[in-house]
């Protein structure tokens, strides 16, 4: 298994860092050489990283917390979308808002006027507004939609945030920090590794490694949604006990 996954990380370009002139020398432990001018990111630092943060992913989606996927670069909107999508967790592609963690509450109730929007345009009331205020009330659901849709659904705060790229995504991985929330990110050879709890060294401008880092991550969080669905069923039925304690299981690794 290990040999399929050098495979597909190779074929991917995640092993791809910056230029040397670029890069963090913090990440000098992850660096398995040079080629011409461009760093070379040591696989097996990858898949150390990548085994480690799929264990805990697994283990927080086993315990029913949610994992905040966050990737706003033009790379990784798309699959941040349609990976949280994939396994049931919230997301933000597009525009990170300030305080989005820390001042969770305030934008939870930016959701009722997002609400009301899609009631307004989606009903027979919309009429009742001129052309220009139509088109007003249009722009604002399009924009609410865009920053809102992927945390429409996140009632509580997540037990972990994955984000791509620390350096695009400073300013959440800055409030996940500030709650105590487990941080979880792709980095590459200009990333500060002491900025999140479980690093994955790898390529976060190549949209196949993204794509690549993220599904995996993805299968994990079904999976273990799907070891708690069979524990809870056998649980009701009698035949095992019930499953441990979320903060146990949820508790990231050493």
């Amino acid at each position: 298994m290990a040999d399929v996954l050098v495979k597909q990380l190779v074929e991917a370009g995640v092993h791809f860092g910056h230029r040397a002139s670029r890069w963090n020398p913090k990440m000098g432990p992850y660096i398995y050489g040079r080629q011409k001018l461009i760093h070379i990111i040591d696989v097996r630092e990858t898949i150390r990283g990548l085994l480690r943060a799929r264990k805990y992913f697994k283990q927080v989606a086993a315990a029913g917390s949610l994992i905040l996927f966050v990737g706003t670069k033009r790379q990784a909107s798309n699959t941040i979308e349609r990976e949280a999508e994939r396994c049931g967790m919230p997301f933000v592609s597009q525009r990170w808002l300030g305080g989005t963690l820390t001042n969770f509450r305030t934008i939870r109730s930016r959701l009722s006027r997002l609400e009301q929007l899609e009631e307004i345009l989606g009903g027979e009331q919309i009429s009742a507004y001129s052309k220009k205020m139509q088109s007003a009330l249009a722009r604002e659901n399009r924009k609410m939609y865009q920053n809102l849709n992927g945390i429409r659904n996140m009632n509580r705060l997540p037990e972990c945030l994955l984000a791509i790229d620390p350096n695009k995504e400073r300013n959440s991985v800055r409030e996940a920090t500030k709650l105590g929330i487990t941080t979880v990110s792709l980095i590459d050879t200009d990333c500060d590794p002491d900025l999140v709890d479980l690093p994955i060294p790898g390529n976060d401008d190549s949209i196949r490694s993204i794509e690549l880092i993220t599904r995996i991550l993805a299968d994990a969080i079904i999976e273990g949604k799907a070891e708690a669905a069979v524990e809870q069923q056998a649980a009701v039925e009698g035949g095992a006990p019930e499953p441990a304690a979320a903060n146990d299981d949820a508790a990231p690794p050493a």
